[in-house]
């Protein structure tokens, strides 16, 4: 009965945040936790790694908290990830998990949240100035990108999410907020209202791991939000694409570096990969195809700091879809 009043007060917060349909996955087990006052927690000299202790704390999700088993598909890794989740996503039912509560630095798996606001907040082609902030990324970039020209705003999203491009992430930013730190605020400002209670953003790019982290059912339900933007979900099942660009030959090529679209996985359909030292190999991924019941269903993991994000996450996707 506890986890059923959960559910169904995360989903009116959803509704009430955006007339958004409920999701399901705010969910996965026991519904999200209400944001505490304020909003999203602080800046804080959290260290890189784990913050589990370090950051500030939130009301904790239920997930790694239920001691009943039952129903969840079994799957065992020799070495599993330090954080990690399996879900359906149109009934947010669990299908597997390791201890999902954990917050943890998430890397590059910051962009969907800075795709989403961009995607909302932009039309495709939308004029978007490479600045020379941008152009002092430091990390992965889409690498072209010239310096006091306008891209539109549509080839700049695909760099953000297919070669994880941190210039992108820059040059987005500054159109969208007016500067970087007003829109990490804004990023913040938009976690509070999907109810995510154990994240903190602290750049748009994910390059910045201190003062940043999340956990893997915020993580699920971010990539439920992504996904049901069709603008979104078009670029991150994209596996390699070419889009316009003032540069000679007025191209650039953009591959994809999800690591279940590279191999071929059936019904692969996004979304995003990151990695620096302290977050370690992370991936939220998406498929989407028939179970064994016939029904098509979508389903989606998250795995934090994993030692093989594409082998690890194909096995998880194998098992839930068997499991129906």
């Amino acid at each position: 009965m506890f986890l059923r009043r959960r559910l169904i007060a995360a989903c009116c917060l959803l509704i009430a945040a955006g007339g958004l349909v409920a999701l399901g996955l705010g969910l996965l087990d026991g519904g999200a936790a209400t944001p505490a006052a304020g909003g999203v927690p602080q800046a804080s000299a959290a260290p890189p790694g784990d913050v589990a202790d370090a950051a500030p704390t939130p009301q904790p999700h239920d997930y790694g908290r239920i001691a009943d088993r039952r129903g969840l598909v079994a799957v065992r890794f020799r070495r599993p990830p330090r954080s990690a989740l399996l879900v359906d996503a149109a009934s947010g039912r669990v299908l597997w998990r390791h201890e999902p509560e954990r917050r943890l630095p998430i890397a590059s798996v910051t962009k969907m949240m800075t795709a989403l606001l961009v995607a909302e907040r932009t039309r495709p082609r939308d004029p978007v100035r490479i600045t020379p902030e941008a152009l002092a990324y430091t990390g992965s970039g889409v690498g072209m990108l010239p310096r006091g020209r306008r891209a539109q705003a549509e080839t700049l999203l695909y760099g953000l999410m297919l070669p994880s491009g941190n210039d992108a992430a820059i040059a987005l930013a500054q159109h969208v907020g007016g500067s970087v730190p007003r829109f990490v605020r804004m990023m913040n400002a938009r976690a509070a209202e999907l109810g995510l209670t154990c994240t903190r953003f602290a750049s748009p790019s994910g390059i910045v791991d201190r003062g940043s982290w999340s956990c893997a059912p915020d993580l699920a339900l971010l990539a439920r939000e992504l996904l049901s933007v069709p603008r979104l979900a078009r670029i991150v099942r994209t596996r390699l694409t070419t889009m316009p660009l003032p540069i000679k030959g007025g191209k650039v090529w953009l591959a994809n570096h999800n690591p279940l679209l590279a191999s071929g996985y059936p019904g692969a359909d996004g979304v995003k990969t990151g990695f620096t030292d302290a977050a370690g190999r992370c991936f939220v991924g998406s498929a989407t195809r028939r179970g064994a019941d016939g029904r098509r269903r979508r389903l989606i993991v998250v795995l934090l700091h994993s030692p093989n994000p594409g082998a690890q996450a194909a096995k998880l996707l194998d098992a839930g879809f068997a499991a129906g």
